[in-house]
C-alpha cells in the first residue's frame, strides 16, 4: 500500500459536511503496552444522541492486532482525553466532571475490567507525577486534596488505591521532579516572582536550594542522567533562548551546554531508558524540528520518512525494549495515519487513518508568514488560503491564539481547515508573548494585554490588506480564551475593521478575571500581576484594556460561547460582556453549555458551536457562493 502524501489540487475543493471536521475519530490515541502484547486506543461509543470516546484494548501478535477489541472504560458524561499503559494489564486515565478540571486518576484492569478511582476526592485536582515503569504496582500521583493551593506527591497502589505520601508541599512548591528510580529529588519553589530549585540526594534527606532565579529566567529540569546524580534541564540562564544543559547539583552554576538554537527555545528532549542516553532535542520554528544525538534514533527517523514520504513523523508509543512503536504520519492537510513499526524487521502495519472523511488533496496548506510590527519587532504566524481560488479580496477570519503565553503551530487544525473549506482565508499570528521565540520576545508582552500585543494583530491584518489578499469589508475575528479577549479588545480598539466577531470562553474584565482564578494558580498570582497588571497599582490601565468596561466602543455583531463550569475564565466574564452590549442594543448571540468548561469537549456541543459559527459568519461576511457538496 502506498502512503505517500498527495499534493493539494489546483481546482476549488468540494464543500465537506461540518461534522466531517469535528466528529470523534473512529479510532485514535493508539498505545502499546510495555511488552507489546496489547494495543489500546480510543473509540467512540454511542451515548444517547451523541458519542463519547472510551478506551478499548486488543491483543497483539507478531506486530499485528488480533481478535475482537474490548471496551474497558464506560464514560458517558465526557470523552476520555487520553490514557497510558501501566505494565501489560493496566490502563490509567484521568476524568473530570462537566469540565471543571478537577481530574480523578483511574486504573482499569484490562483483563478483568475492574476499575479503581485512585483519587476519589471531591473538588481536588490530580495528575500523574511518575508512572514508575519499574514498579508494577504503584504510581506517583500529585494532588491537592490536603490543600487546594498545593500539590503533594503520593505513592499509590493501582490495585487497592492505598496512598503513601512521599513529598509534602509546604505551600510554595509549583513543580516536582523524580529520578529514574521514581524518587522525588527536585522541587521548584516559587513566591510568584522568584524561583528556587531544590535538590536532595535521596528521599530521606532534606531539600536544599541550589539555583535561584527570578521568574524571567527559567531552569526547567527534564530528567536525570544515567547515574541519577546530575540532571538535564532546559535553561535560559545567561541567554535569550532555552537550551539543553547538564547540571551537577554540587556545582549548579556551571551548566554544561548540550544543545541550543540561538533563535528558538528548545521545547524538550528525549531519553532512552533502555540505553541510558539522551536521544533528541526539539524546537519549533516554522514547524517542529528535531536534533538527534544518537545514530539509532536518527536512522530510525530517516527510515520512517523514506517509508512515509511527504509526512511529518512522530513516535507516539513504544515498547519497553524500544523495538516496536506506534508511529504517527501527519501534515498540515491531514491528521494522517497510524502504524505499528518494528525496528528489527523495518515493517509497518497500518492501524488506520484518523479521519478518512477528509481528502488531504482537498485541504489547504498552512503557510508560515512573517511581517514587521509597527515598532520594528518581527512577528511570525501562519496563513491558510482556500485552495483553487485566487488569493485576492478574500473573506478572512483572523484567529488569535489563547494563552497568551502559548503559540500557534504548523499542523492539521480542524477549525482552520473547516473555515478554508468554506472559502475563508485564516490568519494566525504569534504576537509578542507567544512562546518559543526567546525571552525578549516573551517579555515584550508584559503589561501589554490590549496594547502592543493587540497592535501586533492589527499589524498582521494591515499586512494582509496591503497585499490585497483580504477584502477589507469581509474581515472577521475569532479566538478562544486569551484569543477571545483579543477578539473583544479588537472591537473596542479598532471598531471599524471587523464585520463580525466570535468570542469563545474569553476574558472580558481584567480586574474580575484575576479574582476568579483556580486556587492552585494562587502561588503564581504575583507573577500574573507583573505580566498582566496589578489590580490596584495598574487599575487605570486594566480598566482601559477591559472590553466589558469599554463596551461603548463596540458596534460589531458578536457571537459569544461559554462553558458554565469553566474554572479558568469564569462564566461571569461572558455574562458581563453580554449584559453590557445588550444594554446598548448591540447585536450579540450568547451560547452557554452547562456541562462544559474551558472550551467545548462533548461532540454534540462542538457540532452546535460550529454550526452557529458557520451561520454567523455566513450572515455577516457573505462568502462566495456555495460549491458542490462532497459525497
Amino acid at each position: 500500500m502506498n502512503f505517500s502524501l498527495a499534493a493539494p489540487q489546483d481546482s476549488p475543493a468540494p464543500q465537506y459536511e461540518l461534522r466531517d471536521f469535528f466528529q470523534n475519530p473512529q479510532r485514535s490515541a493508539y498505545a502499546l503496552s510495555d511488552d507489546g502484547s496489547m494495543l489500546g486506543f480510543l473509540q467512540p461509543v454511542v451515548v444517547e444522541q451523541s458519542t463519547r470516546l472510551n478506551v478499548f484494548v486488543q491483543a497483539v501478535e507478531q506486530g499485528k492486532p488480533v481478535g475482537t477489541p474490548k471496551q474497558i472504560s464506560f464514560e458517558t458524561e465526557r470523552d476520555v482525553d487520553g490514557f497510558f499503559w501501566k505494565g501489560p494489564h493496566t490502563v490509567v486515565y484521568a476524568k473530570d466532571f462537566h469540565g471543571d478540571e478537577n481530574y480523578h486518576v483511574l486504573a482499569v484492569n484490562a483483563e478483568s475490567g475492574a476499575v479503581k478511582d485512585l483519587t476519589p476526592f471531591d473538588g481536588a485536582r490530580a495528575g500523574i507525577q511518575d508512572d514508575l515503569e519499574d514498579d508494577p504496582d504503584h504510581l506517583l500521583i500529585a494532588h491537592n486534596a490536603r490543600n487546594p493551593e498545593a500539590f503533594d506527591v503520593y505513592r499509590v497502589n493501582i490495585h487497592t488505591g492505598e496512598q503513601t505520601q512521599v513529598a509534602e508541599n509546604p505551600g510554595n512548591i509549583v513543580g516536582w521532579q523524580t529520578d529514574h528510580a521514581g524518587r522525588v529529588r527536585l522541587a521548584i519553589m516559587s513566591d510568584g516572582l522568584h524561583t528556587v530549585l531544590l535538590y536532595r540526594a535521596d528521599e530521606n534527606s532534606a531539600f536544599t536550594p541550589i539555583i535561584q532565579t527570578d521568574f524571567r529566567t527559567d531552569v526547567s529540569p527534564q530528567f536525570f542522567d544515567k547515574n541519577n546524580h546530575k540532571f538535564y534541564a532546559l535553561s535560559n540562564r545567561g541567554r535569550d533562548t532555552s537550551a539543553l544543559v547538564l547540571i551537577d547539583p554540587d556545582h549548579p552554576d556551571d551548566e554544561q551546554l548540550i544543545f541550543e538554537n540561538t533563535k528558538y527555545d528548545l521545547l524538550g528532549a528525549g531519553y532512552s531508558r533502555l540505553r541510558h542516553i539522551i536521544t533528541a532535542a526539539f524546537f519549533e520554528a516554522d514547524k517542529l524540528h528535531y536534533h538527534f544525538f544518537d545514530e539509532i534514533s536518527a536512522i530510525r527517523n530517516e527510515r520512517l520518512k523514506q517509508l512515509l514520504p511527504g509526512y511529518e513523523i512522530s513516535l507516539q508509543s513504544a515498547t519497553r525494549d524500544e523495538k516496536t512503536f506506534v508511529v504517527a504520519a501527519y501534515s498540515d492537510r491531514t491528521q494522517g495515519h497510524r502504524f505499528i513499526y518494528n525496528d528489527d524487521t523495518q515493517s509497518l502495519y497500518h492501524l488506520g487513518e484518523i479521519n478518512p472523511h477528509l481528502n488531504p488533496a482537498h485541504m489547504a496548506p498552512m503557510k508560515p508568514i512573517r511581517f514587521m510590527a509597527r515598532d520594528g519587532l518581527e512577528i511570525h504566524g501562519y496563513l491558510t488560503l482556500p485552495i483553487g481560488v485566487e488569493a485576492r479580496d478574500l473573506p478572512v477570519v483572523v484567529n488569535p491564539h489563547g494563552g497568551p503565553w502559548a503559540r500557534d503551530s504548523w499542523g492539521f487544525n480542524p477549525e482552520v481547515q473547516f473555515l478554508a473549506n468554506r472559502g475563508y482565508a485564516v490568519l494566525q499570528i504569534n504576537f509578542r508573548g507567544s512562546t518559543g521565540y526567546g525571552r525578549q520576545f516573551w517579555e515584550a508582552s508584559f503589561g501589554q494585554w490590549g496594547l502592543s500585543m493587540q497592535d501586533d494583530i492589527s499589524d498582521g491584518v494591515a499586512w494582509l490588506l496591503k497585499q490585497r489578499i483580504a477584502d477589507p469589508s469581509k474581515l472577521a475575528i475569532y479566538g478562544g480564551s486569551y484569543g477571545g479577549y483579543a477578539t473583544l479588545m479588537a472591537l473596542c480598539k479598532t471598531p471599524d475593521v471587523y464585520a463580525a466577531a466570535i468570542d469563545y470562553v474569553g476574558v472580558s474584565n481584567l480586574l474580575t478575571f484575576m479574582d476568579t482564578i483556580p486556587p492552585y494558580w494562587r502561588p503564581l498570582l504575583e507573577k500574573m500581576y507583573t505580566m498582566v497588571g496589578h489590580p490596584e497599582h495598574d487599575k487605570a490601565r486594566l480598566e482601559a484594556t477591559s472590553p466589558a468596561l469599554n463596551a461603548q466602543h463596540i458596534k460589531t455583531p458578536l457571537f459569544i460561547a461559554q462553558g458554565a463550569q469553566d474554572p479558568r475564565v469564569n462564566k461571569a466574564e461572558s455574562d458581563q460582556m453580554v449584559n453590557a452590549l445588550k444594554a446598548r442594543g448591540v447585536e450579540v448571540e450568547y451560547m452557554v453549555k452547562d456541562n462544559e468548561g474551558h472550551g467545548f469537549h462533548n461532540e454534540e456541543n462542538k457540532f452546535e458551536f460550529y454550526e452557529r459559527m458557520e451561520q454567523f459568519l455566513d450572515q455577516h461576511l457573505q462568502p462566495n457562493p456555495k460549491r458542490k457538496t462532497h459525497k
